[in-house]
């Protein structure tokens, strides 16, 4: 989430401290984590296919845990990227989900936050994204990270629930 800083994209794999994730690009190795993990979170998973095609984007990171015994294994990823908005691009969060065994400890705050400094470093000041009506725990963090109800979109997942459209500016 800028606020109004320009930091440059982070590359390479950094350590983080007390023992968090290492949060970093995916790459096309990481994708069968991703997949299990879009798989045990949504009724709805993207193919594999859709994540391939973000592989480029400023803002598809995963999260990479450092303990045994599941070191090195993907425990949550985020896709963000920039969309046309009447000229300026905005930042659009289209996934995020952290393994269900790993919830509730941060790494989906910490996704959120790097994708966001991340679409910022590109000059991307606002964001916005899309999250079902009854997912309270999602609602919460996205709540306590600046995100501001903007619009219901009726209808609009595949199961007939509304979509909550939430933006975050600076």
């Amino acid at each position: 989430m800028c606020q109004g800083h320009v930091l440059t994209p982070v590359t390479t794999v950094a350590s983080e401290p007390g023992g968090r994730p290492l949060v970093r690009p995916a790459t096309r190795e990481d994708l069968l984590g991703v997949l299990e993990i879009e798989q045990q979170s949504f009724p709805q998973p993207w193919p594999v296919g859709a994540f391939e095609r973000f592989l480029d984007a400023p803002a598809f990171l995963v999260a990479i845990d450092r303990t045994p015994p599941t070191a090195g294994s993907v425990i949550g990823y985020v896709v963000a990227d920039a969309v046309p908005n009447d000229g300026t691009p905005i930042g659009h969060v289209k996934d995020l989900a952290v393994h269900p065994d790993r919830r509730n400890a941060g790494v989906g705050r910490q996704l959120l936050q790097r994708a966001i400094l991340m679409l910022g470093a590109s000059g991307i000041t606002t964001v916005k994204l899309e999250v079902r009506e009854s997912n309270a725990a999602a609602r919460h963090l996205y709540r306590s990270e600046g995100f501001v109800h903007r619009r219901t979109i009726p209808g609009y997942y595949d199961d007939g629930e509304n979509a909550l459209v939430l933006f975050r500016s600076p």
